[in-house]
């Protein structure tokens, strides 16, 4: 009695490939060749930094509220460091701007953006002063002005120049510079 195996599929599995082997013949083995380059991988999103910003961005949005100032009112802030001195003196127009930005009849969201772009430009060119031109805010029934008459632009520069670690100082302008309509801002030397 001849023996079955015990895994027909086994053995099947043998023939097969030793017929295939005997069909194609001797096999010549191809050299190593380098794998094509990958796909590049997508560059990483700061999503926490955009998170961080839009948080920012709505903090912002609720501390305009909070404190509005109106048409006639002098944009005024110090930092502690700041010598009283050199603060009267931007107060009085005698520390000449060398930049200015006129955002005059700017949209909201554009003004933002290029108050922004501005002082991280002059930030990065050593800009010492600088005077912004917001407007006084007085164009009654349009965007510049909220619903309670309060000057949209004025305010925006306010909050924007507070929160920001690079200015020392600002005051509004003395009236033959653009009094209330505008803002002298004292920017910190860059640290290297």
């Amino acid at each position: 009695m001849t023996s079955q195996p015990d895994r027909p599929d086994e053995d099947a599995g043998d023939d097969d490939a030793a017929l295939f082997r005997a069909a194609v013949g001797e096999v010549r083995r191809l050299p190593e060749a380098a794998l094509p380059p990958a796909a590049p991988k997508p560059r990483p999103r700061p999503r926490m930094a955009e998170r961080d910003e839009a948080q920012a961005r709505e903090e912002f949005r609720h501390a305009l509220e909070e404190q509005l100032l109106e048409a006639g009112d002098a944009l005024s802030y110090r930092r502690d460091e700041l010598p009283p001195n050199v603060f009267a003196r931007l107060r009085r127009g005698e520390i000449s701007a060398q930049e200015e930005l006129d955002l005059h009849g700017s949209p909201v969201r554009e003004a933002e953006a290029l108050l922004r772009a501005f002082l991280n430009d002059a930030r990065t060119h050593e800009v010492g002063c600088v005077r912004i031109i917001h407007g006084k805010g007085r164009g009654g029934g349009n965007e510049f002005v909220d619903s309670r008459g309060l000057p949209v632009l004025k305010n925006l520069v306010d909050r924007m120049l507070r929160q920001r670690a690079d200015v020392l100082a600002f005051h509004s302008a003395p009236s033959a510079q653009g009094g209330t309509g505008a803002v002298l801002v004292l920017l910190a030397r860059r640290r290297r």
